[in-house]
Formats: structure tokens, C-alpha cells, sequence
């Protein structure tokens, strides 16, 4: 245990962040370099080393929370680090984009503000690329088996990295043209700057993984001669379907899906454009969808100088306290103001619209909603709640319904779905198709990054076992596990 006595006398202290008006002139991360290392050592050290510690159920990668706690209070970052990437590829991106299920599950948060685990973990990652720990971990030998990976995304990744060190030849195969999945483009560069990406692709190419971009499987390479091509395939292609909103004036100019919006502001962070051809500069943005996807937009649009933001949501405001029926230790619905909630912008609950209204040259101009409430299953519109509000450029951000079915892929390979309309797979992730494995969103449905990364580790079991007859990679989740709510 590191320090006994550590969460009686140290209160919980979390990464700073940089003053609103001086983020939003920039796309940088959003917190204060290097705020963290001072700290973080006695933060770590409220760890209380439980007899059964349920952050380890609460990730779903059984990150060894308590091992590198120690190692991090005593300012052991080597240790630390070797700890950290025994359960998890890639932890700087989660200890920037995860929601911390780890820390709603920890034991201190019963009647205690949690141990800051994300804070942690990213210090200690950090810290080792600083100090050259991170290597590239090449195979001793080669399998001589050949695997496809379709899909750069964080599932993908690991997949990648797991099979290419148990020494098989590996391709990754991305229809975007830079590599990273949702990492890469779905992320704004204030929440993760792409930096972290490009130094892990370079670890993994010297470890021997192969990466082709601009190559959709479907369209540029039929799925059944990929299938011919390799010894095993892994599908990594994410739930990319975006939830549509059908309601009279959808079709109005100014209305775009989130993944058409939020690409483009990092196509501009990377040298592609000089202003992105959609922009909030200017425009009442109204942001429909509560969610992560939600508040990346809410911020994108800030630093694009909007006029004004509004986000909405057709459930009602969360609490700010844990709610009784989302017991610890679960993962509880709350009210969560992001960095990007700080910047600005107006937060509506539980309203539903109804439909958008036009200028005479087609362009989006008002957003006509109407406030619902939740009765019997369903949500019933509170008459005389109509109002309408300035929408000059609107990103619908209301989830993912399955993976793309559109470019061939599913077909091609003659894939089965489940009842949900995901890749279906069995408990070693391999799908109907002898061979092919599926891992990540694709056979999950939406999920969260640390869920991707499992996936992708999981399934590469699968693969390897399937290649050699056995295998001694790890897998940490089955296809059926899901995250500990109610």
C-alpha cells in the first residue's frame, strides 16, 4: 500500500486546465503542461490498495490500478509504465478520452471523492515517453501467417500491435487517409492532440505492422479476395452509421451529421485546409445530442467563433449526486460539465424538435422544438411548450446504429448479424466466416475506448489461436461481458 493513511489526509486534486479565453484561441489540449506531475504522487498515494479492488472490474482492459498506483506514489515511473502497458496498448489515449468507469467503481468513492485514476495513468505514460521507456517490442521470430485488420481505430490498433508481436505479418487497412479510426478525426485536437497518434503508428511500424491508407474494404478491394489474401481478417470497423433526425427541413443546407462536422476543423489542424468548408464561424449553432460527441462539437464550435451555441437533449437533466438506483459500483448517469461545457454555450433539457425552418435559398435559419417528458416507454410532447431558436448551422450528435453496411463489406464476406444489427461472433470473436474475427463497435455496437482496446486484444487471441492452435496473448473480456450499470 502506498500510503496508509493517504486517503484520510489528501484531498482529491485534479488536473488543471488553461483560462477559457486563452484555449479558444488555440486547438491545444486543453490543460495546464506539465500541472500534473507535481501532484500526482500524493494523488496516487489515496489509493487504498483494496483487498478486492473493484476499479479492476470497472475497466473492462483489468487495468492493474493498484500496482501502479503504488509504483507512481513512489515515483517509480519505470515500474509504473510496465504496469500500465501490461493490460492496456494505449494508455495515453485512454487517460485523455476515457470516462473514468474505473473511478466510479472505486472503493474510496463509496462516501469519498475517487481516487483521480485517469490523472495517474496519463502521468505515467507521459512520463515514459519522456523518458524513452516506451520501445518498439518487435517478435523474437516470425509466424509466417499473414492477418488483415480492417479499420484503424482503437480497436484495430490493438489488434494490430497484439498480433504483430506474437510475430504474425500484419496490414492495417483504413479508408481515411491518415490512421487513427474516430482517434484521428472524430476527436478534436483539444481533447487529444494528434501527436499522440503518430508517435504510437511509428512504434508499431518498428515493430513491423504495415499501414495502408485510403483503402476501403467493399469498395476498393472486394472483402472476398482479401479473405483469399490473408490467413485470418479482423474487422475493426467501427459503428459509423450515424443516427439520422427525420423531421420536415432536414434536408435545409446547414445541417450536418457530427462525424461531417468534426473531421474537417482537424483536416485543418493537419495542413488540409486553410478554413474548414463547414465552419460555425458567425452562426447560432444549435447541437442536437447530450453526449462526448455532443460537447466536441459544443467546443469545435467555439473555437470557430460562433455567434452562440445551444446543445439539446431530449432527456432530462442528470443530478449532480450519484442516483440512488445507480448504485457503486456502477457507472452513473450525472451532470458532467466538460472543458467544453466551461467555454460557453446554452444546455437544454428534455426537448424534442419538430422541425427546422429555411431562408428562400434553402439554408437552415430556426430550430422549432417543443419539451417532452418520459411516460409509459415513450416521450409525450407538453403542449404550449412550443418555441422556436436561431439555427444557422446545426450537427446532429445522437449516437451510432451499427457499422457500415453500405460499401459492401458485410456482403462481400458473408457476414450473419445479431438482433441489433452488429457483426455477430462467437466467443472467440471469430464470426460465421471461417477465419474472420470481428472486434471493437463493429461487433459490440457503440461503446467506449477502453471497451475498443479489450476488444482488440481479445480478439487477437482468437486470431493467433486460430493460427498456431494455441495462444499465449491475453484476452480480458469475452464478446458477451457489457460495463457495470443498472
Amino acid at each position: 500500500m502506498a500510503d496508509p493513511k493517504g486517503f484520510l489526509t489528501t484531498g482529491r486534486e485534479v488536473a488543471k486546465t488553461r483560462p477559457v479565453d486563452e484555449r479558444l484561441k488555440d486547438w491545444d489540449e486543453v490543460y495546464v503542461p506539465g500541472s500534473l506531475l507535481p501532484i500526482i504522487s500524493k494523488q496516487a498515494g489515496r489509493c487504498m490498495d483494496c483487498g478486492i479492488p473493484f476499479c479492476h472490474n470497472g475497466c473492462p482492459l483489468g487495468n492493474l490500478i493498484p500496482e501502479w498506483n503504488d509504483f507512481a506514489y513512489r515515483e517509480d515511473w519505470q515500474n509504473a509504465s510496465e504496469r500500465l502497458h501490461a493490460t492496456n496498448n494505449f494508455p495515453e489515449f485512454t487517460g485523455r478520452l476515457c470516462p473514468a468507469p474505473c473511478e466510479s467503481a472505486c472503493v474510496l468513492a463509496i462516501n469519498q471523492p475517487a481516487v483521480t485514476i485517469k490523472n495517474v495513468e496519463v502521468t505515467i505514460i507521459d512520463k515514459a515517453w519522456e523518458t524513452g521507456d516506451v520501445t518498439p517490442q518487435p517478435p523474437e521470430r516470425l509466424s509466417g501467417k499473414t492477418v488483415a485488420v480492417i479499420g484503424s481505430g482503437p480497436a484495430g490498433l490493438a489488434a494490430a500491435q497484439q498480433l504483430t508481436r506474437a510475430g504474425h505479418t500484419v496490414a492495417v487497412y483504413e479508408r481515411a487517409d491518415r490512421i487513427g479510426g474516430l482517434l484521428r478525426y472524430g476527436i478534436p485536437e483539444f481533447k487529444m492532440e494528434k501527436r499522440h497518434i503518430n508517435r504510437r503508428i511509428e512504434q508499431m511500424r518498428a515493430e513491423g505492422t504495415k499501414f495502408r491508407t485510403g483503402v476501403e474494404i467493399g469498395r476498393d478491394i472486394d472483402a472476398a479476395k482479401l479473405r483469399k489474401r490473408y490467413d485470418a481478417v479482423v474487422i475493426a470497423a467501427g459503428a459509423t452509421v450515424s443516427r439520422d433526425l427525420p423531421v420536415p427541413g432536414r434536408e435545409l443546407s446547414g445541417i450536418h451529421q457530427a462525424m461531417e462536422y468534426l473531421p474537417l476543423s482537424n483536416k485543418v489542424q493537419e495542413g488540409d485546409f486553410v478554413t474548414p468548408p463547414i465552419t460555425a464561424e458567425g452562426k447560432h449553432v444549435v447541437v442536437i445530442g447530450g453526449g462526448d460527441t455532443g460537447a466536441d462539437c459544443v467546443g469545435t464550435a467555439h473555437r470557430q467563433g460562433a455567434a452562440s451555441v445551444t446543445q439539446l437533449e431530449i432527456m432530462p437533466r442528470p443530478s449532480d449526486e450519484r442516483p440512488g438506483h445507480q448504485p457503486w459500483p456502477t457507472f452513473p448517469m450525472t451532470y458532467k460539465v466538460t472543458s467544453a461545457h466551461e467555454e460557453g454555450g446554452e444546455r437544454v433539457y428534455a426537448v424534442s424538435t419538430t422541425h427546422f425552418e429555411g431562408d428562400e435559398d434553402g439554408n437552415v435559419q430556426f430550430l422549432h422544438l417543443v419539451e417532452v417528458e418520459f411516460k409509459d416507454g415513450k416521450f409525450e410532447q407538453k403542449p404550449g411548450t412550443e418555441r422556436k431558436i436561431p439555427a444557422q448551422l446545426v450537427t446532429l450528435a445522437m449516437g451510432f446504429t451499427g457499422t457500415d453496411q453500405e460499401n459492401g463489406l458485410v456482403q462481400q464476406f458473408g457476414l450473419d448479424l445479431d438482433e441489433r444489427g452488429n457483426i455477430a461472433r462467437d466467443a472467440d470473436f471469430a464470426t460465421n466466416v471461417p477465419g474472420v474475427y470481428v472486434a471493437g463497435d463493429a461487433g459490440r455496437g457503440q461503446s467506449l475506448i477502453v471497451w475498443a482496446i479489450a476488444e482488440g486484444r481479445s480478439a487477437a487471441r482468437g486470431v493467433d489461436r486460430h493460427l498456431t492452435g494455441d495462444s499465449a496473448l491475453p484476452s480480458p473480456i469475452r464478446p458477451t461481458d457489457r460495463a457495470l450499470t443498472v
